[in-house]
């Protein structure tokens, strides 16, 4: 009887684990979305919410943005965005951080200037007042 009482209990801690996890990935892959809506509509207010203070964003070309210039360049259409498609996302939660890595595939129109990029790209989320923020981003061409 001690065994299936252990067994059932233990069962029941990895189903809450599992469940737990699963809403933690879920509200992440939100954030994502999120963030990816507000690069396209240089959306400040929402850019603004959702990133660290002391944020390092890390282009493909080596530049690294902090928060400022990161907001600045998607709000003033310095960096614009048409579209962004991401795809082979995967995420990783420990405690309250996370490393979120996809393929990012955009149509980018940067002063007037039509192109594509397609990058690998590694975000680091941390929980902040209940929420995911972005703290890091980097990116590296796809050859």
């Amino acid at each position: 009887m001690k065994k299936i009482f252990l067994g059932a209990v233990v069962s029941l801690c990895v189903t809450i684990i599992a469940t737990a996890q699963s809403k933690q990935e879920t509200a992440l892959a939100n954030a994502v979305e999120k963030l990816r809506k507000a690069m396209i509509d240089g959306d400040k207010t929402a850019l603004e919410e959702m990133v660290a203070d002391k944020l390092s964003y890390g282009h493909s070309g080596g530049h690294i943005d902090d928060k400022k210039e990161f907001v600045d360049k998607l709000a003033s259409g310095k960096s614009d965005f048409i579209t962004i498609d991401l795809t082979e996302q995967t995420i990783s939660i420990s405690g309250k951080t996370a490393i979120v890595r996809h393929k990012l595939s955009a149509t980018t129109n940067d002063g007037g200037k039509l192109g594509e990029v397609h990058l690998h790209v590694m975000l680091v989320w941390q929980k902040q007042g209940g929420k995911w923020i972005l703290l890091a981003r980097q990116a590296v061409k796809i050859a």
